[in-house]
């Protein structure tokens, strides 16, 4: 059964794009992957090109506002910052909440912030899905 994950962070223009990208290559078919924002704006460039570097697609991302996500039904939430963890309100319709905190890739302190974050949100979401692979491994074994 295909997972349903929404990534929220609070402009949907850097880290939900960058982790929906992720999720969708890494998680393959197991997944469907959305990304939304409690403020959307433009996607940044520069986030796009971070995920590029990866080799991750960046095709059909696009911004959306957490209102329209409100009516639809998620296995998993993972709030990416503590702006889009206080703001976000979990529907009767979302299994389960989660929270990550990474840090604005404009406010980071380092050479290349998007690339770096994109780096640390791929390295969570491969931990997420090889942790899922192996539960799911267990319950079919049991």
């Amino acid at each position: 059964m295909k997972r349903r994950v929404l990534f929220v962070c609070a402009g949907d223009s850097a880290r939900s794009l960058m982790a929906e990208a992720l999720l969708r290559h890494y998680g393959g078919s197991s997944y469907e992957a959305c990304g939304a924002g409690t403020n959307a704006q433009a996607p940044d460039p520069r986030a796009l090109q971070a995920l590029e570097h990866l080799g991750i697609s960046t095709e059909g991302l696009t911004p959306k506002v957490i209102e329209d996500m409100a009516d639809q039904s998620f296995d998993l939430v993972i709030t990416l910052c503590d702006k889009s963890r206080h703001e976000y309100v979990p529907s009767p319709k979302v299994d389960k909440v989660i929270a990550w905190n990474f840090k604005e890739p404009t406010k980071r302190h380092c050479f290349c912030p998007f690339y770096t974050t994109a780096r640390e949100l791929s390295t969570r979401i491969k931990l997420l899905v090889l942790a899922q692979a192996e539960a799911d491994l267990r319950k079919r074994a049991a």
